[in-house]
């Protein structure tokens, strides 16, 4: 007969688990784990087998694990993790793509039915129709301020009712009317709350960024960059351009004031000597624009199909009558 270890060794197994992932992995996934059986927690394990382990266990535990292994290692990075150990919360080591892992986890969702005292994780809408009760099930709906009707012998509700809001308790005659009704409004699951990667740790939201998202917000930051920079003339790589445009256009409006001149400015100061040049160099763009409408027409009018010739039959006699 196998001899049960004591909590004492049971401790130090755990322990060596523990420092042995933080060694071994460097991304980790902080979930909640509210509301998981052991069945819902067994298939996820299956699901997640290959590249990443789930632990599970107390937070003093895994907090003192963490803690005196980042004094062993000198690793200070592991002590990222401890404040996030708040509430009923596993760790998911993987050495896989951190998005793919969150989106497999997200997937072993299991329905669970509206228990008294439960915090409302969702609104939970009753939709009408039919409930298939007998008119003697009407007192739940009365308590309800819930308008229903009999149809064929059975209780209709009439329309859509806001049984339940986020955040609120579920009471003991919702929690009958839903189980009547052989709804299971509410799923749990492993939900994501952070992200430890090699001592960074961040929101879930970052993994579904596309690289269009992070050009995007890159794209932003430089021309806030660029704005400050112009804002108290100080110079970046950002803004360079724009100032050497704009001391071109300071250096051109002297040229163009006073007497100095230099060659880009020579021909400003011909143009504005004779504006008629304006109108010559803008001919060539308006006759471009021109010959595309020109072009456009035409394609237009060919496809146009051609009137029929009228007979001498159409016109009501013959030139030989």
């Amino acid at each position: 007969m196998a001899v049960k270890p004591t909590k004492a060794e049971k401790k130090v197994a755990y322990d060596a688990k523990l420092c042995q992932l933080l060694d071994e992995y460097t991304q980790i996934l902080i979930a909640a784990a509210d509301n998981v059986g052991s069945n819902q927690l067994q298939n996820i394990r299956k699901g997640l087998r290959g590249d990443s382990i789930v632990l599970m266990g107390k937070n003093t535990m895994m907090k003192r694990s963490i803690r005196m292994h980042a004094e062993k290692t000198g690793n200070q990075a592991f002590l990222n993790l401890i404040p996030l150990l708040q509430g009923n919360v596993g760790l998911i080591f993987t050495k896989g793509d951190l998005k793919e892992v969150s989106e497999e986890v997200a997937k072993y969702k299991v329905g669970a039915p509206a228990r008294v005292g439960l915090v409302a994780p969702i609104d939970v809408v009753v939709p009408p129709g039919n409930t298939g009760l007998d008119p003697s099930q009407t007192s739940f709906f009365q308590v309800l301020n819930i308008p229903t009707k009999i149809n064929k012998g059975t209780v209709e509700i009439i329309t859509p009712v806001e049984l339940i809001r986020k955040g609120d308790k579920v009471g003991s005659s919702e929690a009958a009317l839903l189980a009547k009704l052989g709804i299971r409004p509410f799923s749990y699951g492993l939900i994501v709350l952070s992200v430890y990667d090699n001592g960074s740790v961040f929101s879930p939201e970052v993994l579904d960024l596309t690289e269009e998202d992070l050009i995007e917000k890159f794209a932003t930051g430089v021309s806030m960059v660029t704005a400050l920079s112009l804002a108290i003339s100080y110079p970046t790589l950002a803004a360079a351009p724009h100032m050497f445009i704009n001391a071109y256009k300071n250096v051109l409006s002297v040229a163009v004031a006073t007497e100095y001149s230099f060659p880009q400015a020579d021909k400003v100061k011909e143009y504005l000597a004779d504006p008629s040049k304006f109108a010559v160099a803008a001919a060539p763009v308006a006759a471009a624009a021109a010959g595309s409408t020109t072009a456009v027409a035409a394609a237009v009018e060919e496809k146009k199909p051609e009137p029929e010739e009228e007979s001498d039959d159409d016109m009501g006699f013959s030139l030989f009558d």
